[in-house]
């Protein structure tokens, strides 16, 4: 019985880990974003595509992998699948286009937000710098800073991502992880 309530202590701490929760909203907002991406490739990007090579519809581009009976409608992607397997580049083709697509939208997202953060954080540390006068902007924003004499200079190791921390930190700024007193590995 131990065993399984340690186990649920152990999901229940990965499910509100930050990270958990973060990739979480991520697809379900990817998921809805998908569609977007979709019609902006369907509806905008592959009539362009057309006009641009002449006409070329990607989504109706097939290869025939049998031998059609004669008389046999196979001027479609869809009527020629009803008859038989055909090999549909086109619609590869276009999910390759989505890609890309939700590739160069999630890295500009990606560095606005982080474009933010960095903003974020320069506010921050130049508030606690005004309320301390210890913390710079520059100390805030690197990577963690070599082991000082003062106590509260010190670095211990987080258990879980093993990056150097606080050692009066209740919780990793690296991995968000819920530090308590026994954690505490000092170097």
């Amino acid at each position: 019985m131990s065993n399984k309530k340690s186990m649920v202590n152990e999901f229940k701490e990965f499910i509100l880990r930050g990270n958990v929760i973060d990739l979480a909203v991520g697809v379900i907002i990817g998921a809805a974003f998908q569609s977007i991406v979709s019609s902006l490739v369907k509806d905008i990007i592959s009539p362009l595509i057309g006009v641009i090579t002449g006409g070329v519809d990607f989504s109706n581009k097939f290869l025939l992998l049998y031998t059609p009976v004669n008389g046999a409608n196979v001027s479609t992607l869809a009527a020629a699948g009803a008859q038989g397997p055909v090999l549909a580049y086109g619609a590869f083709i276009t999910a390759v286009i989505n890609f890309l697509i939700m590739a160069v939208v999630i890295f500009i997202m990606v560095r606005s937000i982080n474009s933010l953060r960095g903003k974020t954080l320069q506010v921050m540390t130049t508030k606690m710098k005004g309320q301390s006068g210890s913390v710079t902007a520059s100390n805030a924003s690197s990577a963690p800073q070599t082991q000082s004499s003062s106590s509260s200079e010190e670095k211990q190791q987080c258990p879980h991502c093993y990056e150097k921390i606080n050692v009066n930190a209740t919780r990793c700024p690296f991995c968000t992880s819920q530090l308590d007193n026994s954690n505490a590995s000092s170097n």
